[in-house]
């Protein structure tokens, strides 16, 4: 069972995915709040195994929650899923390496929403690739100066870079094995040892090493 807070100052769109929750059998919602501090003091009670969060919300705002959960090691097995009312959101890189499991429109279809939060519950794929491509190219657009390499790059293997830069495209275990004609479990053991290697907290934030470092992307 999939626990989940969800924090939104609209109460339509709390009602929307209270109801959308309420028919899922492997879901239960723990709790919802109007504001980044009331989502706080909740997802700290309850530890939720996955919070939904509006990225901008008066007061404390969705990245204000998503930078204290990711500094409370008490909540490390806490994915955050943020949402926003922008395709390209300008804070969306900031979620990003800030460890948010992805981020989700809120006029996108109420299956993707569902799917988002299984795929952040069992630490899989956070984008869709098309929604990955364009962070990727809005960072790079907007950044300026050199790359910066990860200090551990070096130590990767060449099968881990490569699946290193395939897991920064947003596809999940299974479509990068058939990518790479290799198994899920193998892709899988790959990217255990990229978040062990690279001290990556989970794989939004090997998304963001890999772009921060200026490796080339493959197109999915």
């Amino acid at each position: 069972m999939i626990e989940l807070v969800i924090a939104d100052d609209q109460s339509l769109i709390r009602m929307a995915l209270r109801t959308l929750i309420a028919d899922e059998p492997d879901m239960r919602l723990a709790a919802e709040a109007t504001d980044g501090e009331q989502a706080w003091e909740l997802i700290r009670q309850i530890k939720p195994d996955v919070a939904l969060l509006d990225i901008r919300m008066p007061g404390l705002d969705g990245l204000q929650v998503l930078g204290r959960i990711s500094r409370d090691s008490s909540l490390d097995a806490t994915r955050v899923v943020m949402m926003t009312t922008f395709e390209i959101d300008s804070y969306i890189f900031e979620a990003l390496s800030n460890g948010a499991a992805g981020f989700v429109m809120k006029d996108t279809d109420p299956a993707e929403i569902l799917r988002a939060v299984r795929l952040a519950a069992e630490g899989d794929s956070l984008l869709s690739p098309d929604v990955t491509r364009k962070v990727i190219d809005a960072y790079a657009e907007g950044r300026s100066g050199p790359s910066r390499p990860h200090p551990k790059l070096g130590e990767l293997t060449e099968r881990e870079l490569e699946i290193l830069r395939w897991v920064a495209t947003g596809l999940t275990n299974d479509e990068i094995g058939r990518h790479l004609f290799i198994s899920p479990a193998t892709v899988r053991t790959h990217v255990g040892r990229l978040l062990s290697k690279l001290d990556a907290r989970d794989r939004a934030g090997l998304v963001a090493i890999a772009y921060r470092s200026g490796l080339e992307i493959p197109e999915p």
